[in-house]
C-alpha cells in the first residue's frame, strides 16, 4: 500500500472538496483545482443556484469527513411540504410519520465554504482556483490548464486523476472523444426551465412565511418552491416550459406580462417578492436535465464522479446527497483494495451505477409528482395513509420518499423498486375502495404490504421473462 501516491482532483464543488478532505484524511497528497474563483473570496452572484436539500446520505458523506457537526449550523430544519393550492388553501404535508426525519434547507456556497475550509487545513491538500482545464491525458492522470485572468498555461500531474467538474465535465468529454474504448453517454433536457427570485426577510428581521417546510405551489405545468435562508430570505424557484404554452419563457418578455401571470398563478406569493419582476429580468434561465455515461473510469487511471458522473433534476433533491453518497462509497472500497485503483474504480462502478441510474430516474419522476399530484386528493389520501403507517406503526412501513431520503444504508435501486411498488399499491387499493375507514390501520397495511408483495412479484417475472 502506497499512501504517499499524488492524487489530482479536477472540480473543487461540493463533490471534489469532500473528496479532497477524504482523501488528504487517508494520507493521500492531493491537488484540488478549479476553474472558478475562490467562493470564499468574492461575492456570489444571484440567480445561478437552486437552494439545495441535505439529507440522510448527504449527512453520512459530511460525517465521514469529519464536518457534519459544522455543517448542520449551516441548515434549517424542513419538517415536509407546505402546498398553495390555487384555490387559496395552504396544507402542510409531512415528508415523514417520524418526528426526527426531515430534511435542511442549506446554502451551497456556504456548505462549499465549509468544506474547502476543512481542506485548507489539510497539510497534504495544494488547493488552486481560476484554472480551466483545457485538455487531459487521461491515460498518465494529468492536465493542462488555462489562468482565467492571465492566460498562463499551467500543467498538473498525478498518479490518479478524479473528474468532479460537474455536469459539464472537461473530463467526461474527453473520454466522450477517446477512440480507445467505447463511451456511451446521454443528456436529456427538461422542457422547463428555472428562474430564481427572493422572498426578501421581513422588516426587522424574521421570516414572512412558515421557515419549517419546503413551500410549493404546484400548477400542472408550472410550478413554483420556495426553501428558507439563515438570514430570514426564502430562495423562490419558478420552474416553467421554455415555450409552447400560454405562459412560458419565452412569452414573459415584459414586466407587465411576468405580473400578469403571477397574479393569475401565485397571487400569495406575489406579495411576498416585492422585486419580482426586477430580479425576474436581472436572474438567468438554467436549463435542467439528466446526464447517464458509462465507464465512469479509464485506464485504472480516472475516474469521474457527482454530476461529472450522473447530473440528475433537482426534484428529490439528492443531487448534492447523492456525490457525497459518491464519496463514501468509494472509500469503502478503497479501505478494500487500497493500492489498486483499478480495482477500486471497476467494483464502486459496477456497485453504484445501478443507484444514480434510479435516482435520476427518481427525480423525474417526482418533478411531474409536485407539479401535477401533490394537491391532488387521491395523493393527500395515499400520503395521509403512509404518514399513519409511519407514526402509528414505524417499524413496519417506510414510504418511498423515507426510503429514498431517511434511509441512507438502503441504494437507491432498492428503494425505487420497493418504493414505487408500495406507491401502485396504495394508489390501486384506494381507487377501488378494498381500504375502508373502519378497517384497523394494521389490517389496512397487512393488505397494502400484501399487494405490494404482489406487484414486486410480478414485476420480477416480467423482467426474467
Amino acid at each position: 500500500m502506497n499512501n504517499k501516491e499524488n492524487i489530482l482532483i479536477i472540480g473543487a464543488g461540493l463533490c471534489g472538496s469532500l473528496l479532497a478532505l477524504r482523501l488528504a484524511q487517508r494520507g493521500y497528497d492531493v491537488t484540488l483545482v478549479e476553474k472558478r474563483p475562490d467562493l470564499r473570496k468574492i461575492e456570489q452572484d444571484a440567480g445561478r443556484s437552486i437552494n439545495l436539500a441535505l439529507s440522510d446520505r448527504g449527512l453520512k458523506g459530511l460525517r465521514l469527513g469529519g464536518v457534519e457537526e459544522e455543517a448542520k449550523n449551516l441548515c434549517i430544519p424542513m419538517e415536509g411540504r407546505m402546498i398553495h393550492h390555487e384555490n387559496g388553501n395552504v396544507f402542510l404535508t409531512r415528508y415523514s410519520g417520524r418526528d426526527h426525519e426531515h430534511i435542511n434547507s442549506v446554502s451551497r456556497p456556504g456548505l462549499n465554504m465549509l468544506l474547502l475550509d476543512a481542506c485548507e487545513k489539510m497539510p497534504n491538500v495544494k488547493m488552486y482556483f481560476d484554472l480551466g482545464c483545457e485538455d487531459v491525458d487521461l491515460k498518465n492522470a494529468s492536465a493542462r490548464f488555462k489562468h482565467s485572468n492571465s492566460g498562463e498555461l499551467v500543467h498538473f500531474q498525478g498518479d490518479i486523476l478524479f473528474g468532479t467538474d460537474g455536469a459539464g465535465s472537461v473530463i467526461r468529454k474527453s473520454m466522450f472523444l477517446n477512440r480507445e474504448f467505447l463511451f456511451s453517454f446521454s443528456q436529456n433536457w427538461l422542457t422547463h426551465g428555472y428562474k430564481e427570485i427572493t422572498i426578501p426577510a421581513a422588516e426587522g428581521g424574521g421570516y414572512r412565511t412558515d421557515k419549517s417546510a419546503l413551500h410549493i405551489w404546484p400548477r400542472g405545468e408550472d410550478m413554483l418552491i420556495a426553501l428558507p435562508n439563515l438570514d430570514g430570505s426564502f430562495t423562490v424557484t419558478l420552474f416553467l416550459p421554455f415555450s409552447d404554452s400560454d405562459y412560458c419563457f419565452d412569452n414573459l418578455t415584459t414586466p407587465e406580462i411576468v405580473m400578469e401571470y403571477f397574479n393569475k398563478e401565485y397571487p400569495d406569493a406575489v406579495a411576498l417578492m416585492p422585486d419580482l419582476a426586477k430580479e425576474f429580468f436581472e436572474n438567468p434561465t438554467g436549463p435542467l436535465g439528466t446526464i447517464k455515461c458509462s465507464p465512469w473510469s479509464t485506464y485504472g487511471k480516472t475516474l469521474i464522479m457527482g454530476d461529472a458522473a450522473h447530473a440528475v433534476v433537482p426534484f428529490y433533491g439528492q443531487g448534492m446527497n447523492a456525490s457525497f453518497e459518491d464519496v463514501v462509497v468509494l472509500d469503502e472500497f478503497i479501505e478494500k483494495y487500497e493500492g489498486d485503483w483499478p480495482k477500486i474504480f471497476s467494483e464502486y462502478e459496477k456497485e453504484r451505477k445501478k443507484d444514480t441510474d434510479a435516482i435520476a430516474d427518481l427525480a423525474l419522476d417526482n418533478f411531474h409528482e409536485m407539479k401535477e399530484h401533490t394537491a391532488s386528493d387521491l395523493f393527500q389520501a395515499k400520503r395521509k395513509l403512509e404518514l399513519q403507517f409511519e407514526t402509528e406503526l414505524p417499524a413496519d412501513y417506510n414510504s418511498k420518499y423515507s426510503l429514498v431520503t431517511f434511509n441512507e444504508n438502503i441504494p437507491y435501486s432498492e428503494a425505487m423498486k420497493r418504493g414505487r411498488a408500495q406507491d401502485k399499491a396504495i394508489l390501486n387499493l384506494l381507487a377501488d375502495g378494498k381500504l375502508d375507514k373502519s378497517m384497523l390501520l394494521k389490517d389496512k397495511l397487512e393488505l397494502v404490504l400484501k399487494e405490494t408483495a404482489e406487484i414486486l412479484h410480478d414485476d420480477a417475472v416480467v423482467k426474467n421473462l
